[in-house]
């Protein structure tokens, strides 16, 4: 789906959920390949301009990619229902996508200061598998997270992800899990209904 659309309709969706009442919406896409700039982003971090398209981004983080076998996740909850704390929703988020990779027997885990979740490859060495850039406007959420299921992580080389250098970026097919874009999707779903019910 093309980004600029699925902005739009975000966009759209948001305030019809803090004005009319509509229900809240979990979307699950892919996008051609493409760049966005979250709200911190660093010129600096952008190492291709013409590699991909730009896409300047309301949400917040730096920069990152999405693209065909990533996962995106476009979470629009009204937060003034559920509670309005926007570190849990960050943390719940994270366990979200933690208890997901659990199922594919990947050990997603934190790190102290960053967002996202990531993985050990061993040696000291660390790759992020997943990110988190959120936007909230009158309590209600938008944006998400990305999974990287086999995404072609040459991609990456763009730019510095998530204003991060020191460390790379993974997937499960790097990681050698095999999942098709289905089983991931039934796994998301499935573990979103336990942490933030229906």
């Amino acid at each position: 789906m093309a980004y600029e659309y699925a902005v739009a309709e975000m966009e759209a969706r948001v305030a019809q959920i803090r004005g009319a009442g509509a229900p809240e919406l979990v979307w699950l896409l892919e996008h051609p390949a493409l760049y966005t700039a979250g709200a911190s982003a660093q010129k600096s971090d952008l190492l291709d301009a013409g590699a991909f398209p730009v896409h300047r981004s309301g949400r917040g983080g730096q920069y990152t990619y999405h693209g065909p076998g990533q996962r995106v996740v476009y979470v629009m909850l009204d937060l003034e229902r559920r509670g309005p704390d926007l570190h849990r929703f960050v943390r719940n988020l994270e366990q979200w996508l933690i208890d997901s990779l659990a199922e594919f027997g990947v050990a997603g885990e934190r790190r102290q200061g960053r967002v996202g979740v990531w993985v050990s490859l061993g040696g000291g060495e660390e790759a992020k598998i997943a990110a988190l850039g959120i936007r909230v406007r009158r309590w209600v959420t938008f944006h998400g997270v990305s999974l990287n299921v086999a995404p072609d992580l040459s991609h990456y080389r763009g730019i510095i992800a998530c204003g991060v250098p020191e460390h790379g970026v993974t997937s499960l097919e790097a990681l050698g899990v095999h999942a098709d874009m289905a089983a991931v999707d039934a796994v998301l779903k499935e573990k979103f209904q336990t942490l933030f019910g229906d």
